[in-house]
């Protein structure tokens, strides 16, 4: 089917990492949304090993306006037929790409959630358990580029060390909070 020459031209989503900004100002999207339904609905937790710009955090971002319940951001979409109750949950959606990750405490910072005397896994785990007991739903984490910190510290052995240790400790609370979470989706590359 050809497109009229007088048909505006759909605007390319170079860059644009936010399925909201992508859209509601009318950006070109080809649609994956049945995918995100089922991956959705499967109750695993996923990860996701894919190249960098190849639509991560677009993607995650995509999941989050799903599971926030923003209904009116995939009118016209596959998912907007699947979909029938269009619940909203508590999402926690930590990207690990914004820092330099050159120190130990440049990836505790992540931690900072108050509370002398709790362990870092331990805050996280009191996060996730109270966004359940204060919403009555389960939590989605949603976390993209997972593994930043330790690309960026290859060059040194104990900070490749702090940084493991430290993750581990990180992740392993997703699998702890089992029955306060309802969707777990880790992308990185």
């Amino acid at each position: 089917m050809d497109t009229p020459i007088n048909a505006p031209l759909r605007k390319l989503p170079i860059g644009i990492q936010s399925f909201e900004k992508l859209r509601s100002e009318n950006f070109l999207y080809v649609d994956k949304t049945a995918l995100i339904y089922r991956l959705a609905q499967a109750g695993n937790p996923c990860f996701l090993s894919r190249p960098r710009r190849f639509g991560n955090s677009l993607l995650l971002s995509s999941f989050e306006a799903y599971f926030q319940g923003k209904k009116e951001l995939f009118r016209g979409l596959a998912i907007e037929k699947l979909e029938k109750e269009w619940l909203q949950y508590p999402v926690l959606h930590l990207s690990l790409n914004a820092e330099k990750y050159d120190s130990r405490e440049g990836l505790i910072e992540l931690y900072r959630t108050g509370g002398e005397g709790i362990t870092h896994s331990g805050r996280f785990m009191t996060v996730i358990r109270r966004a359940c007991e204060q919403t009555g739903r389960r939590v989605v984490v949603l976390i993209d580029e997972y593994d930043k910190p330790l690309l960026r510290s290859f060059d040194s052995q104990e900070l490749q060390h702090d940084f493991r240790e430290t993750l581990t400790a990180f992740y392993t609370v997703l699998k702890d909070a089992d029955p306060w979470l309802q969707f777990v989706f880790i992308t990185g590359v």
